[in-house]
């Protein structure tokens, strides 16, 4: 693996370092917030030690890239394609737009996180967030899938105010029992039983704990419930002609 000491970089050098390597895998060393690392690449495969700065991987393309570390604002920004994990916590606006692609964030996420996260066809984007997401989780949500597993113990709400406003597909699943402050009356808020989270939860749950030296079973104990647009009282009105 090529090793590049980062440090006194900025972005654009950065970014010709990653296409220089040509998919050879790579470790960046003591990022200090650098914005748009790896932003529009493909079949990059990436280790990045320290804090990148906003818009680590918007517009990925392809690729693994691994972050031992914290991530500030706005990563995956309308991410196509490729896998994250993020071995500690993201900034607000994790993954605006994402339309492929999976990440696995091991700490916390800040305010609104998968907004407007969109599928199509087979290709279904997922997040997984191993401690809790501010407000506005899934905002506008339009397909894929995404995870939160509160894991950080405290007794603060697994997330914050107006989870999955305005979401008109996709699901989400937080692992507790409580009700979402602030849920719409658009949205239905149903448990989810042994069955569906075998089929629909552990095999992220598989990945999460391979990427981050954790216990798949163990994460998947206890009680989740599934947060997806009601059917019979949705937004389309809001999105489309009638």
């Amino acid at each position: 693996m090529l090793e590049v000491d980062i440090r006194n970089m900025g972005c654009d050098d950065i970014s010709s370092i990653i296409r220089e390597a040509d998919g050879e895998p790579l470790l960046l060393k003591g990022a200090i917030g650098q914005r748009y690392i790896a932003c529009g690449m493909r079949g990059v495969n990436l280790e990045i030690e320290g804090t990148p700065g906003n818009a680590l991987a918007a517009y990925l393309d392809g690729g693994v890239i691994r972050v031992d570390g914290n991530c500030q604002d706005a990563v995956a920004d309308t991410m196509n394609d490729g896998t994250l994990y993020i071995d500690g916590s993201a900034g607000d606006a994790l993954a605006y737009a994402m339309r492929g692609g999976r990440i696995f964030v091991h700490g916390n996420a800040g305010y609104r996180a998968g907004v407007h996260m969109k599928a199509y066809g087979v290709v279904q984007p997922a997040i997984v967030i191993g401690g809790k997401a501010g407000s506005f989780l899934g905002e506008y949500l339009a397909g894929g899938t995404i995870i939160v597993l509160g894991m950080d113990n405290s007794d603060d709400p697994v997330t914050g105010f107006f989870c999955g406003n305005g979401m008109y597909a996709g699901r989400i699943y937080l692992k507790t029992r409580e009700k979402p402050r602030g849920l719409s009356e658009k949205l239905i808020m149903r448990s989810v039983d042994e069955a569906e989270k075998r089929e629909r939860i552990m095999p992220y749950l598989e990945e999460f704990a391979n990427a981050f030296h954790e216990n798949a079973k163990h994460l998947a104990e206890g009680d989740f419930i599934a947060i997806e647009p009601n059917p019979e009282d949705s937004y389309k009105e809001l999105y489309a002609a009638i």
